[in-house]
């Protein structure tokens, strides 16, 4: 049977409002350090968005190069296994090399048709994440007001 975890308690006040994840990472560290249940917390992003970052054009020569990457990675892997079998290190680097480009080769093929398939839909690589308007730490109701204390004490710290 599995250990599961109680439903967050939604209802829990704010003790404190930061408008970066890395300012509420540190207020939470922060009450951890003076012995504060933080168990008994959590950071809850609000004003959620999507931010995708084009990186670049993504031409059919960059996607088999990238197939080629990743299958040389494959081919590495199977290679060494493969190798862990072999008789004599000769017939090892042998066999972990030829693994290696025939993963490759396979990786460079599968990109290339694999972009080629898409009909220009998507010529361009990027990267994806969910960013938070602002980070609020909440408390459970019976120690909100000593978490919020503490969290002062911070701020008057840092500035």
């Amino acid at each position: 049977m599995t250990d599961q975890l109680p439903p967050p308690n939604l209802d829990r006040p704010v003790v404190g409002s930061y408008p970066t994840y890395e300012g509420a990472q540190r207020a939470v560290d922060f009450l951890s350090d003076n012995g504060f249940p933080v168990e008994r917390t959590a950071i809850i992003g609000s004003d959620l968005r999507m931010v995708e970052t084009v990186l670049g054009r993504l031409t059919r020569g960059r996607a088999a190069l990238a197939g080629a990457g990743s299958g040389a990675w494959f081919g590495l892997l199977i290679g060494l296994l493969l190798s862990l079998f072999a008789r004599g290190s000769s017939s090892a680097l042998a066999l972990l090399l030829s693994a290696l480009a025939y993963g490759a080769g396979f990786g460079a093929v599968f990109g290339f048709i694999g972009h080629a398939l898409t009909g220009g839909r998507r010529d361009f690589t990027s990267r994806s994440q969910i960013i938070a308007g602002r980070y609020d730490v909440v408390a459970d109701p019976d120690v909100a007001d000593e978490a919020k204390n503490m969290l002062i004490k911070l701020a008057w710290r840092e500035s």
